[in-house]
């Protein structure tokens, strides 16, 4: 049996931060509303000019480095996001360009905040089946160009950054199992009316401020908390492995309060749970490689560990999964 195994992870986060004490700048809110709500700090917002195609390559660069393996032997890359450079072409064939790997695949996957996960479990699948032996997984956004910061509701959660794991045919186990879920009955919840067929880009969509993202929070939190739950204890169980043979538990970092009430339901000790969230907000599908990435880096998940990561996003989708390091 051929399994699929991280051999290296990387993260990029721009420099310029944005505090909370820089938004009681600009809007009727404090950093303790913030905190206590949130459990964010700060978050990074990139400087104009930077794209997410170049944060994703000093992530990318990172993990191949990381990997001891150069750009040429990558077969594909697959690359979550929901603030790509364009519409089209994908962000991810201008990154292999900036890699120089060839004439390889390369695609944009849209799953929301659980960009990453999907994508690594599409490369699982294309691993473990043979159709690929090394692919580089990508999340990467610059998410605060579509963020409405006359909306305090939204513009203090979201944070921009990139991620990245390359992941290699393996006989010894790697990702061990991974289930992956949607429900679109739920769109409206939490999604950005403008760009698309639906609403293309005229002077009254601008000034209706369509192209901007929008969230219920309220709602979202519900089944957020649930949908996490569900998928951590179901990609658990078809590993046949219960939570207390789980190492590290590393969450999509987008709310504190999200994280604590899925801590709990899976009964999992605080700390067998990474959170990174106070220094980088919600950086959507970034969000989950980054913080791999410093728990890697920083001793807390080491070879042999068993990592369970989950993340929830737009549309919703979630999804978890199980991997030995």
């Amino acid at each position: 049996m051929k399994y699929a195994k991280i051999l290296g992870t990387g993260s990029c986060a721009p420099d310029k931060i944005l505090s909370n004490k820089d938004f009681e700048k600009f809007l009727e809110t404090t950093d303790e509303w913030i905190t206590s709500r949130t459990g964010i700090k700060e978050r990074r917002v990139a400087e104009e000019g930077i794209n997410t195609s170049d944060i994703a390559y000093e992530a990318s660069v990172k993990a191949l480095e990381k990997a001891n393996m150069p750009a040429s032997e990558l077969d594909g890359i697959i690359l979550g996001t929901i603030s790509p450079d364009f519409i089209f072409p994908s962000t991810a064939c201008i990154l292999q360009s900036k890699l120089g790997c060839g004439n390889i695949m390369a695609f944009d996957l849209l799953a929301g905040c659980s960009g990453f996960q999907y994508a690594l479990h599409v490369g699982n699948g294309m691993v473990c089946s043979g159709q690929s032996k090394n692919l580089l997984i990508v999340g990467a956004e610059v998410i605060s160009r579509i963020m409405d910061y006359e909306d305090r509701s939204t513009c203090i959660l979201f944070g921009d950054g990139a991620g990245a794991a390359v992941i290699s045919q393996s006989d010894e186990p790697g990702i061990i199992s991974s289930c992956m879920n949607s429900d679109g009955a739920n769109w409206k919840l939490l999604y950005m009316p403008g760009g698309g067929s639906r609403i293309p880009a005229t002077e009254e969509s601008v000034k209706n401020r369509d192209h901007f993202l929008k969230m219920n929070g309220k709602d979202v939190y519900k089944l957020a908390v649930k949908s996490l739950k569900t998928a951590s204890v179901e990609a658990v169980e078809r590993a046949n492995l219960k939570p207390e043979d789980i190492d590290l538990f590393i969450p999509h970092q987008a709310n504190l309060r999200i994280i604590e009430a899925v801590r709990k339901r899976l009964d999992m000790p605080e700390e067998k749970v990474y959170i990174n969230l106070e220094k980088y907000g919600n950086t959507s599908s970034a969000s989950v490689p980054i913080a791999l990435d410093e728990a890697i880096r920083a001793g807390r998940a080491k070879k042999g560990d068993i990592i369970l990561t989950a993340a929830f996003g737009a549309g919703f989708t979630w999804g978890a999964t199980l991997f030995k390091l």
